[in-house]
């Protein structure tokens, strides 16, 4: 697939659903790699999308239909990425609390590549994103703060959260980020997005008899272990934080792919 489909609901988008989308920035998503029709963690993703739905709109939606929607449009599809996202056509800014009816927005695009590679190198940053429990479309600064990790000769950004030696570690541009001490891991706590990786991954390792453990992580202990990244992409490793090399963990990768691989894969 060389260029993304665009539908609204089973039917290709039309003009004033895309300019609906592109007039009013206000709406929610989820990205998932679909497989032969079939998702990993399909609940975690209705869930933010009915997370989203309540907290934007206040309202809920057919889980059915959604799901015959995909179905259509995913039809004869071997691997791809699909993102989702809940927006409303009649949505006015001038009066917000006015009823609408969202509608859903697919786009059905070749898979993305498997995360991966070369290690990450992280530049800090001070940002929380507002609504972290919502996946929403305000992503300006997630770009833009990505841009100046890039321009400063880092990956990516790593958010933080709290004044100088008491910083903590949130989360990053487009991924959450897990810590590993040798025997176990160190989720960070904080107003972060939750992904669905993140908790695909916790839910495998539970499976694995893996110790984990959510607390606040600064900058600073953050430099003395093994770090990962963790998106519908997978998981990537991560070389250094603000220049500090950190620890090498080679079992690591093996580790959160055999969590991942516990996952099963839930036709839509």
């Amino acid at each position: 697939m060389s260029t993304p489909a665009l539908y609204c609901g089973s039917r290709l988008a039309g003009t004033d659903e895309l300019r609906a989308l592109a007039s009013v920035n206000y709406g929610h998503f989820t990205v998932m790699r679909v497989r032969n029709g079939a998702v990993q963690g399909l609940d975690l993703h209705l869930a933010r999308l009915r997370q989203g739905h309540a907290a934007l709109f206040d309202a809920d939606f057919d889980q059915a239909q959604l799901r015959h929607d995909l179905r259509t449009v995913l039809a004869g599809q071997g691997e791809a990425s699909v993102r989702i996202t809940g927006f409303a056509r009649d949505f006015n800014y001038r009066d917000p609390l006015q009823a609408v009816q969202p509608a859903w927005f697919i786009s059905v695009a070749a898979a993305a590549p498997v995360a991966g590679g070369a290690p990450l190198s992280l530049k800090c940053f001070a940002f929380v994103r507002p609504l972290p429990q919502v996946k929403h479309l305000a992503t300006l600064p997630l770009f833009h703060y990505r841009r100046q990790a890039r321009l400063a000769g880092h990956d990516d950004a790593l958010f933080i959260a709290g004044p100088g030696s008491d910083a903590r570690v949130v989360e990053g541009s487009l991924w959450n980020i897990g810590f590993w001490d040798g025997t176990g891991v160190l989720w960070p706590q904080g107003p972060a997005l939750r992904g669905t990786c993140e908790a695909l991954l916790q839910r495998g390792l539970d499976q694995l008899g893996v110790p984990q453990r959510l607390a606040a992580v600064s900058v600073a202990q953050a430099t003395t272990l093994a770090a990962f990244t963790a998106n519908a992409s997978g998981c990537a490793g991560v070389r250094s934080i603000e220049g500090v090399t950190l620890p090498a963990a080679p079992e690591l990768q093996d580790l959160l792919a055999r969590a991942l691989a516990t996952q099963a894969w839930d036709l839509i």
